[in-house]
């Protein structure tokens, strides 16, 4: 499979794309702002410390407050057990995805693992060491975790455990023991390091420079934490740009083209410093076009934003993205089969699991999702729906866990969520219908238009009443629904005189009584 990654620097955001056979599979986008900021470090302060939720605010300079849980608080009398908890986790997602990963679901509430309790970990007004395990996503604050990592190239340092692990996309064994006795005998201070996967046949010499740069590192974190004022940045994670190519460009990507002649600059000095080897497969490109127009990626981004997704077969998908999960529904639509109806249904969903698997990668979605498959009678037939759910979710880096198809045709599955997903990321609530996605039906404006009337304008002594709507309901009103005026006008002996007004929401409508004396 070829793959190569197409960042558009050009312009007030950077998206960098992931193709694969020349198909988008994966978008990253960063702004200028407080979108994306998973992996930063800062001093924070206490602000709140809530015991019945056995968390805590803590202000580390954004506009919302950010929160940590009492399992992501270093705790000293038990720290044995949290970090073989943590870094079970840790190990397991020690690969090339572009995000740090924090180590429970962003969605779930931690289940009780430390003995002691938030009130005697933390206080209000405590200055705290903190990072971004998951940037904030819609009303929720970013959630911070006192474990600290600090990915390179080919290592993660945590310098807050005793640890050593190895990413387990390493296979080979010999490869791992190898990796595991040079970490044991280099690391400084017991600190602990995960080897990541760009660090299969990593010589001693690289790792002792990473393990320097690394340690280096953290020293300044530690030295800046000692002077700075709470609430204070202490380390900026690499711009998308710089990760995806430490992170993908290796062994997720053959060759990376970018349009911006500055960040081409900035992407060949940083392979030049820590990846020569892969120095050629960096390229500028300098068409006249839009990069991301000849590889047609403008309309699969829009396509991705849309609830109805079509199926090849003639049947359709729809996703819907809600504040607690993420519902997909299948249907059939215009595919009406050959043989029989549990043939027709079988292929229906079976075409849809490859999507489904597509677009949850593609959108970045996340937390619990729900899927609606077409009822099938055969259990073997639901079988091989969930099979090929589970082995086209392979591909994806996030973590997903998929539990077996309910009786009903359901199946619940969970992805990790770090950042925002590509909905929340480019779209906002609809300031039409305030992000309901449906409006009241003209027939149901005119009625409520008319109850509304009789109700405020029985005891009119005005000569006549004005009606101020929008022009589409004022054609309603004079037009099909025009014995709605006409039955208002014989009730209270009183002329109704419409007045179109192009700047009111179709629902909004204003009533006034007039007196021509």
């Amino acid at each position: 499979m070829y793959k190569e990654l197409v960042i558009n620097a050009i312009g007030p955001e950077i998206r960098v794309a992931l193709m694969e056979d020349g198909t988008i599979v994966e978008l990253y986008v960063e702004r200028n702002d407080q979108s994306n900021i998973s992996g930063n470090i800062y001093k924070g302060r206490v602000q709140r410390v809530l015991p019945g939720m056995q968390a805590a605010f803590v202000n580390i300079g954004l506009n919302q407050a950010a929160f940590i849980y009492v399992d992501d608080v270093i705790d000293g009398k038990n720290a044995g057990y949290l970090e073989h908890v943590y870094l079970s986790n840790k190990e397991e997602e020690a690969d090339d995805s572009l995000q740090p990963e924090t180590k429970i679901e962003d969605d779930d509430l931690p289940s009780p693992k430390s003995k002691s309790s938030i009130e005697e970990l933390l206080t209000e007004g405590q200055d705290i060491l903190v990072q971004i395990a998951r940037s904030p996503i819609g009303s929720k604050g970013a959630r911070l975790t006192s474990y600290i990592s600090i990915p390179g190239r080919f290592l993660v340092l945590m310098p807050t455990v005793d640890h050593i692990g190895i990413s387990r996309r390493i296979p080979d064994e010999t490869e791992r023991l190898r990796l595991k006795e040079l970490i044991l005998s280099l690391r400084p201070q017991n600190f602990g390091f995960i080897v990541r996967t760009a660090g299969e046949g990593m010589t001693e010499d690289k790792i002792v420079k990473e393990m320097e740069f690394l340690v280096n590192l953290w020293a300044d974190i530690q030295k800046k934490f000692k002077t700075a004022a709470s609430p204070a940045m202490m380390h900026e994670e690499l711009t998308v740009t710089l990760r995806s190519v430490r992170d993908l460009l290796a062994h997720d990507a053959d060759k990376v083209i970018i349009d911006s002649p500055s960040v081409y600059k900035s992407v060949l000095s940083f392979t030049e410093k820590f990846m020569p080897r892969l120095n050629g497969s960096v390229i500028q490109y300098d068409g006249p076009e839009p990069i991301f127009d000849v590889y047609n990626l403008e309309g699969d981004i829009v396509r991705a934003l849309k609830k109805k997704v079509w199926l090849k077969c003639g049947g359709y998908i729809i996703i819907e993205i809600t504040e607690a999960l993420v519902a997909i529904d299948v249907n059939t639509g215009r595919y009406v089969g050959k043989h029989n109806f549990e043939e027709t249904v079988l292929k229906t969903n079976l075409e849809a699991v490859k999507e489904i698997a597509y677009q949850i990668r593609l959108r970045n979605l996340g937390g619990i999702i729900i899927i609606d498959f077409i009822d099938m009678e055969r259990k073997s037939n639901q079988e091989k729906v969930y099979n090929s759910l589970v082995e086209a979710l392979k591909k994806d880096k996030s973590k997903t866990n998929v539990l077996p198809m309910s009786d009903m045709g359901l199946i619940q599955m969970t992805r990790k969520r770090v950042v925002k997903s590509l909905n929340r990321m480019l779209c906002e609530p609809c300031f039409y219908c305030d992000g309901e996605g449906t409006l009241l039906s003209k027939p149901t404006i005119c009625n409520n238009i008319y109850r509304e009337v009789y109700r405020l304008c029985q005891d009119v002594t005005g000569d006549r009443i004005s009606l101020r709507v929008h022009p589409e309901i004022a054609d309603l009103l004079l037009g099909e629904a025009n014995d709605i005026i006409i039955s208002l006008e014989k009730q209270l002996q009183r002329r109704v005189v419409i007045y179109p007004v192009t700047e009111f929401h179709i629902e909004e409508f204003n009533i006034m009584e007039i007196d021509m004396e």
